[in-house]
């Protein structure tokens, strides 16, 4: 089987197409189980660096490669999710998922230059919003695994058990575990179109530096987190409508050129912080009751890179 894709060697392999259409399914699911894009893009660059590394008759005799690739995709994560919690022990401040803008509005940053198919981009849909995400960093490495593998890929637990080495019985445990700790983190659901008109009064209300505005959209009980992976400035997380209120008015205080912009963020309605056009933070939303429970705000330019302007 051919393995280049080089211009000037000939026909590609006419299996090549078959195998390269599972990208977008694994760069799916890397993402959902690790939280990060960059690391779930090394996932699949590992998935097919192993495919390539066997004999033309080894994957021959694999009826179904983009199973094989997905069940390697999984295990490469589960190892990654085992060492990430020493790695985020170690990690400047606190973590939030990298955030991911929709795909009318991404902006390919690799370093060749070349423009990003739409085919690589992450699917957005109620498993990718950054609620979703930190409630899964919550959960054990199994746990996650078992969880997205079933609840959002439809896999079997005869399946989740090969990949995670435990008993069909045990990934069902696994997958129920996790499962509770989803409601657990949710209030009362928001439209789409209401979430969209909060996000848009707080925009509002933080430009005009409306204090009262600003609290009234904020739970009592709210809390903010900002993500700086140590590389710039921001405050440890608050809690409370009011300490929050006062920390984003005083952030333009000290930076009246910030520019604000709504945009979709992890698939719900998000703001972008942009200094000189220069992307410095996304903000992501958990809403509940018509007000805003939770903020993150990832500063860490190393989380940004689909964000940044050209």
């Amino acid at each position: 089987m051919r393995t280049s894709t080089e211009p000037g060697e000939g026909p590609l392999d006419p299996g090549l197409d078959a195998i390269m259409s599972e990208r977008r399914q694994l760069l799916n699911l890397a993402y959902r189980l690790l939280g990060s894009l960059a690391d779930a893009e090394d996932v699949v660059q590992e998935a097919y660096t192993r495919w390539y590394a066997m004999s033309a008759k080894q994957q021959e005799a694999i009826a179904s490669p983009g199973g094989w690739l997905m069940k390697v995709a999984s295990r490469i994560c589960l190892d990654q999710l085992r060492s990430a919690r020493v790695r985020r022990e170690n990690y400047v401040g606190e973590w939030i998922p990298e955030p991911l803008p929709d795909r009318t509005e991404w902006i390919d940053v690799r370093p060749s230059g070349s423009t990003a198919d739409p085919a690589d981009r992450v699917t957005l849909d109620e498993s990718i919003n950054m609620a979703f995400l930190v409630v899964l960093e919550s959960m054990t490495p199994a746990e996650r695994v078992a969880f997205i593998l079933h609840d959002v890929f439809r896999y079997s637990f005869a399946e989740v058990a090969d990949i995670v080495g435990r008993t069909p019985a045990a990934c069902r445990q696994l997958a129920s575990s996790a499962r509770r700790r989803i409601p657990a983190s949710h209030g009362s659901p928001t439209p789409a179109d209401r979430r969209a008109a909060i996000v848009r009064d707080f925009k509002q209300a933080w430009e005009a530096k409306d204090i009262e505005a600003l609290i009234g959209l904020l739970d009592p009980d709210a809390t903010g987190i900002a993500d700086t992976g140590g590389l710039v400035n921001a405050a440890a997380p608050t809690a409370g409508s009011e300490h929050i209120a006062r920390h984003l008015i005083g952030i333009l205080g000290m930076a009246p050129d910030l520019t604000l912009l709504e945009r979709t963020v992890n698939g719900q309605p998000g703001l972008v912080v942009q200094q000189g056009s220069v992307t410095v933070t996304v903000m992501a939303f958990d809403i509940a009751d018509d007000r805003i429970t939770r903020c993150w705000a990832v500063r860490n330019p190393e989380k940004l890179g689909p964000w940044r302007t050209r």
